[in-house]
């Protein structure tokens, strides 16, 4: 194979430079060739090596599964998890034949189904087929994939915007691409597992802070920055565990004046927070470009699924052509993508599916607490969580409210605390008062 270094026409380098070029280029070729040689092990022989470490079925956590599976079945409780559903899940879905109503979906304006979001879809299906096929700089682009990235930064009142097939991933990849071994993270206690996951993959020191507690970011930044190149805070816009939201304007005062990098997770705040459902930004009254990266997903308001960061123009760039997850991961479906813009278009038509859901949320919180049911940190806005204390609890009370014909998920440990465990419930604009009404009865009765 040849090099620039074999190449006689090299401009500006002499044939002495060239071969002195060639020379190293040889010799770290030669040194990564040995460091990559394979280790002769001397012990323990393959004959040695415990099960644990060859077979599935012995690995670690396999076997704690499986005593937490018998626990489950000698106290009587039946899995409420990966029940199959038929239909639209919306305010009600039909699981077995049968219709429940439905608090388990993220569907918070009832656009999952709409009939303009399938026909955005199908159009898109007929014109490019379901797949890109490849990274989309690879394969090229789609229009409908820039028309929603645009559509997504116009929406957001900054730059540009990047998406990506993954909520999950948009988070891994984009914190591994932006921060370093020399960087520190400042992350929530309840964070997504997703920001952690991407912070651990970075290298990064990492810090925990008590939930929503900017005063402890700030006293911590004034101890701590010198000692580290960039500086990124994580919070959420709309904590999917337990229904609250930080106080956004200190931490953008904060991380302007230590100089640090604000990350928002909007993921469940879109469409749900702000007149118009803007999301934080609208929510708090803050400028959107006060706040460095914005990151969202398309699998709940918006109809669809994959992520998304908006930001400034350096920002979308740089992820563009350095994040894995974007470079060597297939594009964003052009059907999906479709869907996603077909909603953010209803969502900025008819603003009162965004009114009709902050209804729902006030209404089902303030049932729940007449009914003296512990909703921990829940806000009102589109999730409300009924803490019951115990994972067992949490299981037995998912499976009585489905026997009542109601679908709401318990999240246990290690999703939560133990002494945290919960049913979670997620609010749609489509509920109705009596449905609100009866699921409170239902819960309050069988708690």
């Amino acid at each position: 194979m040849s090099t620039t270094a074999d190449n006689d026409s090299t401009p500006g380098l002499g044939k002495a430079a060239r071969l002195r070029l060639l020379d190293r280029f040889r010799t770290r070729q030669s040194a990564t060739s040995a460091s990559e040689a394979p280790v002769r092990p001397t012990a323990p022989a393959a004959t040695q090596v415990p099960d644990q470490f060859c077979r599935f079925e012995r690995h670690p956590a396999y076997e704690r599964m499986l005593v937490s599976h018998s626990a489950a079945e000698r106290f009587g409780v039946q899995s409420p998890f990966f029940r199959v559903h038929e239909a639209v899940a919306g305010a009600t879905t039909t699981i077995g034949a049968r219709q429940y109503l439905n608090f388990s979906s993220y569907n918070y304006l009832g656009l999952n189904g709409h009939p303009r979001v399938n026909q955005a879809a199908q159009r898109a299906i007929e014109r490019y087929g379901t797949s890109p096929s490849a990274s989309r700089l690879v394969a090229g682009e789609r229009p409908v994939q820039r028309q929603l990235e645009q559509a997504l930064a116009d929406f957001y009142g900054v730059d540009d915007c990047i998406a990506f097939v993954s909520g999950h991933a948009t988070n891994v990849s984009v914190i591994a691409t932006l921060f370093g071994t020399r960087d520190l993270i400042l992350h929530d206690a309840l964070i997504h597992n997703s920001v952690l996951e991407g912070a651990k993959l970075s290298g990064a020191h990492r810090r925990s802070f008590p939930h929503n507690d900017w005063q402890w970011v700030d006293a911590l930044l004034g101890q701590l920055r010198g000692q580290f190149e960039r500086v990124l805070i994580v919070v959420e816009g709309l904590y999917s565990m337990d229904g609250d939201g930080p106080d956004l304007p200190r931490f953008v005062e904060l991380k302007q004046r230590h100089k640090a990098f604000l990350m928002v997770d909007d993921a469940h705040a879109l469409g749900v927070l702000g007149a118009t459902g803007r999301g934080s930004a609208e929510h708090w009254g803050i400028n959107p470009r006060d706040v460095d990266i914005w990151m969202g997903t398309l699998s709940k308001t918006l109809a669809s699924c994959g992520g998304y960061v908006a930001g400034s123009t350096p920002l979308v760039e740089l992820l563009k052509f350095n994040a894995p997850g974007f470079v060597y991961s297939v594009g964003l479906s052009p059907a999906l993508a479709a869907a996603a813009l077909e909603a953010l278009h209803i969502l900025q038509e008819e603003p009162q599916r965004v009114s009709r859901l902050q209804a729902v949320g006030k209404e089902f919180l303030q049932l729940a607490r007449a009914r003296g049911i512990d909703t921990g940190l829940s806000e009102g806005h589109a999730i409300t969580p009924a803490i019951v204390g115990s994972s067992l609890k949490a299981a037995r009370l998912s499976n009585a409210l489905f026997d009542r014909g109601i679908n709401a998920q318990p999240i246990i440990y290690p999703a939560v605390e133990e002494k945290a465990a919960r049913i979670r419930f997620f609010l749609c604009a489509l509920h109705e008062p009596q449905q609100l009404q009866a699921t409170v009865n239902a819960l309050a009765d069988l708690i």
